[in-house]
C-alpha cells in the first residue's frame, strides 16, 4: 500500500479502544493482526458460547461492534479505513481486512472516540424520563444509511410481546443444563478477572414497573430499590437486517456500536438485550409479532434510557490484555 505508514503505537492505541466494545457475556471473541497499514479482524471461535449463541450470531455481532470502535478511533487520529468484509470465502472467521490511509478527522469521530471508555452496559432500572424523539430519529437514520432497519417499539401491545418473548426465552434456556453451566462460567466474576460479566455490574433481581426482564446472571451484586414510584420509560429499539448472513451480522454489530456510542454521547444509559433472539422460537415470534417489516431478521434489541438521579457510575468491565488479542506482523 502506498502513502504514509501509520505508526504502530497509533494502531495499538486504537485497538485498546476497539476492545472496549460490548460482547456477548463479555467474552471478547476477537483476534487482530497488524502488519504495515493493514489490520485483519478474526472471530475467535474458541470463545464461542454455543448454548447461549448456537449460530454464532452474537459472536459475529460482537466483532462487528469492535470493528466500528476501531474505525472511529482511527478516524479520530486522522486515519481512514477501507474495509473489506469477509474477504476470504474459504476462511469464514476472517471477518474483515482494514487498509489504512491518511484521512481528515471529523468532530463526530472525536466525540464518539471520547465516549468509548465511558460506555457501560447498564442493566439497572432507568428513570421515567422519555428519550427525546430526535435522538431516536437520528439513530434510525443512522441504521438506514447502513442498509438496516431500527424500529422504536413504543406501542404497549408490542412491548408486551417483547416481555413475553424474553420471559419465554429465559424459561427455555434455563431448562438447558448446558446453558446454566455456561452462564455460571461466564458471569459472577470477581475483581481480577479479564473477561466475563462481573458481579459488580449486575443488579439483583427486583420488580420494576415498565422494565423488560434482565438475564439472570450469577451472583448479582448491585442492589436496587424495589422499583416503587414511576415506572421506567426506556426506549426499546429493534435492529434488523434484510438478510441473515455473517455479513449482515457483522454490519448489525457495527451499527449497534454506532447507536450505543451515540447514546452515550447524548448522556443516555444503555443495555443490549439479546436473550429473546437467541432462541429460534422466540426470535421468530419477535419477527412476526413485533417487527414492523416481516421480511427483516431481528438481530438485537437495545434498551436506552436515563440513569436514575444519583445512580453511581458502574465500573468498567474487565478486558483481556492487548497482547492476548493482537499479533504484530505477518
Amino acid at each position: 500500500m502506498t502513502g504514509a505508514l501509520i505508526d504502530e503505537e497509533t494502531v495499538l492505541a486504537a485497538l485498546r479502544l476497539a476492545i472496549r466494545a460490548p460482547s456477548v457475556h463479555n467474552s471478547q471473541p476477537w483476534a487482530w493482526r497488524v502488519y504495515g497499514n493493514t489490520v485483519d479482524l478474526y472471530a475467535d471461535s474458541s470463545r464461542h458460547i454455543p448454548a447461549t449463541d448456537p449460530q454464532g450470531r452474537d459472536l459475529v455481532m460482537s466483532c462487528g461492534a469492535a470493528l466500528h470502535h476501531l474505525l472511529v478511533a482511527l478516524a479520530a487520529s486522522g486515519w481512514a479505513g477501507r474495509v473489506r468484509r469477509l474477504p476470504d470465502p474459504q476462511r469464514p472467521d476472517h471477518l474483515a481486512t482494514i487498509e489504512l490511509a491518511r484521512g481528515t478527522p471529523t468532530g463526530t469521530d472525536a466525540d464518539l472516540t471520547a465516549v468509548i471508555p465511558r460506555r457501560r452496559t447498564d442493566r439497572r432500572r432507568f428513570s421515567p424520563w422519555a428519550v427525546p424523539g430526535e435522538v431516536i430519529g437520528g439513530m434510525t437514520e443512522l441504521a438506514e444509511r447502513h442498509g438496516l432497519t431500527l424500529q422504536a417499539v413504543t406501542e404497549p401491545r408490542l412491548r408486551w410481546h417483547l416481555y413475553k418473548a424474553i420471559a419465554a426465552a429465559a424459561e427455555m434456556q434455563e431448562a438447558d443444563p448446558l446453558y446454566a453451566a455456561e452462564l455460571a462460567r461466564w458471569s459472577g466474576r470477581l475483581p481480577g478477572a479479564t473477561d466475563g460479566v462481573p458481579s459488580a455490574n449486575v443488579p439483583s433481581p427486583a420488580p420494576a414497573r415498565g422494565r423488560m426482564p434482565m438475564r439472570a446472571y450469577a451472583r448479582p451484586a448491585v442492589v436496587e430499590s424495589p422499583g416503587q414510584g414511576e415506572p421506567e420509560n426506556a426506549a426499546l429499539l429493534l435492529l434488523s437486517t434484510f438478510t441473515d448472513t455473517r455479513a449482515s451480522w457483522l454490519r448489525a454489530g457495527e451499527v449497534t456500536s454506532a447507536v450505543l456510542l451515540t447514546a452515550t454521547l447524548a448522556g443516555l444509559a444503555s443495555s443490549p438485550l439479546t436473550q429473546p433472539l437467541e432462541v429460534h422460537e422466540t426470535r421468530a415470534f419477535v419477527r412476526d409479532r413485533v417487527g414492523a417489516k416481516k421480511t427483516a431478521h431481528p438481530q438485537i434489541l437495545l434498551r436506552l434510557g436515563w440513569a436514575l438521579p444519583g445512580a453511581r457510575e458502574l465500573p468498567a468491565t474487565p478486558r483481556r490484555p492487548l497482547d492476548d488479542v493482537v499479533a504484530i506482523g505477518r
